[in-house]
């Protein structure tokens, strides 16, 4: 298997192992559908963790294998492949991508996917497929122009050219950036303490925002409202409020 899943004490980690460069050929791109659909579906799995190993996130598409592949081909592939990686987006749970090394093209599009991105000092983030006469096919021109605004994602996919981690982190692409040695322990930990939130609220907290943004804000509104009410029917409003009174801010354990 080229992706894996793991968890423990309610961390789910997406593990991608395709050496030496955890290239996304369809093989990969089908198990990560797979295994994002587990995650989702799996009550022991509160977050997740998208990991690539210490040396790389992942460096792209298998281009041989596409190479082989003509206009019939990917009309009939394309949709799979952005299924495959919005089945991660879609994860209803927090889900941190850690990056290191290379995450250029797919291994870009795959950590946009994520709701946090940590990135190691040595990461190289991109989307070079203009490079190949192509565009960004798994999602990059929609989800890089919403997280970093138009004018920078254009910059991105015109030129293929990669950003270094400081950079990424000045336009927003990453959100922290920790020596190479910390990003697996800073994204663990990140999703751990999640992990002990009250899964429900959480939940509902990605959907509000990430609905949101895919339509006015009126209609935002009506979305979180729905939501905000519907939590006053769980069990982890009537213990977050109960230990508010009781203990104050902060204190309450939620299942």
């Amino acid at each position: 298997m080229t992706v894996h899943l793991e968890a423990a004490d309610g961390v789910g980690i997406i593990r991608l192992d395709r050496p030496p460069m955890n290239a996304l050929d369809v093989a990969t791109q089908d198990r990560l559908r797979e295994v994002a659909e587990e995650a989702t579906r799996r009550e022991d799995v509160r977050a997740v963790v998208v990991w690539g190993g210490e040396k790389v996130f992942a460096a792209g598409a298998d281009i041989k294998e596409m190479q082989a592949m003509g206009y019939e081909d990917m009309a009939v592939r394309a949709r799979a492949l952005q299924d495959s990686f919005t089945a991660v987006a879609r994860i209803p749970k927090p889900v941190v991508a850690a990056v290191t090394g290379y995450a250029l093209g797919g291994g870009c599009e795959l950590a946009l996917c994520a709701d946090v991105r940590i990135a190691a000092e040595n990461a190289k983030l991109g989307q070079p497929e203009i490079l190949l006469g192509l565009i960004p096919g798994a999602g990059g021109t929609q989800r890089l122009s919403r997280l970093v605004g138009p004018a920078k994602a254009k910059d991105l996919v015109f030129t293929g050219r990669m950003v270094t981690a400081d950079e990424a982190l000045t336009i927003g692409l990453v959100d922290r950036v920790v020596p190479a040695e910390k990003v697996y322990e800073e994204a663990y930990t990140w999703a751990a303490k999640l992990a002990k939130g009250p899964a429900l609220a959480l939940r509902a907290a990605k959907e509000a925002v990430d609905s949101g943004l895919e339509t006015d804000l009126e209609t935002g509104l009506a979305i979180e409202r729905g939501l905000f009410a519907g939590l006053f029917a769980t069990q982890d409003r009537e213990i977050g409020m109960r230990s508010f009174v009781e203990e104050g801010p902060g204190k309450a354990k939620f299942g």
